[in-house]
């Protein structure tokens, strides 16, 4: 499998801040999430990548192409939603991707049939003729990544697209990158610094601290089951009669928000399954759940602390 992008070095040094430290990363074909907090070097990997700006060192190549010397190439061949607001309030969505059609090389006639049918794809069908500065967030950031798709790249940067929408509007985007990257083949890098939905939609994540690569693998690697399990139990005082039943039972757990947490480990799983209903049904107790408890990408943060 031939990778999207590949990174050999890549600093970025601007004087008072180093944006990017030598990162040297492989990003394959899929949906990839790009995580880190504000200020890791997310944006500026993707201008860098599109050759809108020059690293300070090291060297990248896009779909195979050097960003050094074939830049108008690779951003020919890729989309680009841009984090901050950058619509023509006067234009319409569906002339607005006509236009972004165009200059990227289709014909008037393609141009509009394609326009038309990325802005069915994600959800403006209806709106498409209104002027875009009366668009809400959503609708906005839906015209941004309809412009991003609509010349049909290989390969779309989606800089922080769930940025300032609600928990609906951001769920329905996170459905669209879902399905451009899975049902439509198009490859996908996504940033964000809300690490938990890129859990949800990405297949592979790369994780940016001040610069630094802290660690790029796929997913489910990252949320591998540690060894623990989550139990969630509902009555009177129900969590903390359940940690002393199972702490006097030699099986110590603590809590973890509104549940509770044990170690599997140390024991056979069945033996500590059987022990925790067992316990819970001593006491009273409803058992809502019991499952294996996994690994979260903030994780890799914590774990990075010892070395940096």
């Amino acid at each position: 499998m031939e990778p999207v992008v590949v990174t050999e070095g890549i600093t970025k040094d601007y004087g008072s801040v180093l944006a990017l430290d030598a990162l040297s990363v492989r990003v394959d074909p899929g949906v990839t999430g790009l995580v880190g907090a504000n200020g890791a070097g997310k944006s500026t990997l993707i201008k860098i990548l599109l050759g809108l700006i020059p690293p300070t060192g090291g060297g990248a190549q896009v779909l195979g192409r050097d960003i050094a010397t074939d830049g108008a190439a690779i951003r020919a061949a890729v989309g680009y939603l841009p984090e901050h607001d950058c619509l023509p309030p006067d234009v319409s969505a569906s002339d607005f991707a006509v236009h972004m059609a165009m200059m990227s090389g289709l014909p008037r006639l393609a141009a509009r049939e394609r326009a038309a049918d990325v802005l069915r794809h994600v959800g403006l069908a209806e709106e498409r003729y209104r002027p875009m500065g009366g668009y809400s967030t959503g609708m906005k950031q839906k015209a941004k990544l309809a412009q991003a798709l609509v010349h049909d790249p290989k390969l779309v940067f989606l800089d922080e697209p769930t940025n300032g929408l609600d928990p609906a509007a951001r769920d329905e985007m996170l459905g669209l990158i879902q399905r451009i990257g899975h049902e439509f083949g198009i490859s996908i890098i996504v940033t964000s610094h809300l690490l938990g939905e890129l859990e949800r939609v990405s297949d592979q994540v790369v994780v940016l601290d001040g610069g630094r690569l802290l660690r790029a693998s796929r997913t489910d690697e990252f949320l591998d089951a540690t060894g623990a399990l989550l139990i969630e139990v509902l009555g009177e005082n129900a969590q903390t009669r359940m940690i002393a039943a199972l702490t006097d039972a030699g099986l110590p757990a603590s809590a973890r928000g509104t549940m509770l947490t044990v170690e599997a480990a140390a024991t056979g799983e069945r033996e500590v399954h059987d022990l925790i209903r067992d316990t819970a049904a001593g006491l009273g107790l409803g058992l809502v759940r019991l499952q294996a408890d996994h690994r979260r990408i903030e994780d890799v943060f914590d774990d990075a602390q010892g070395p940096r």
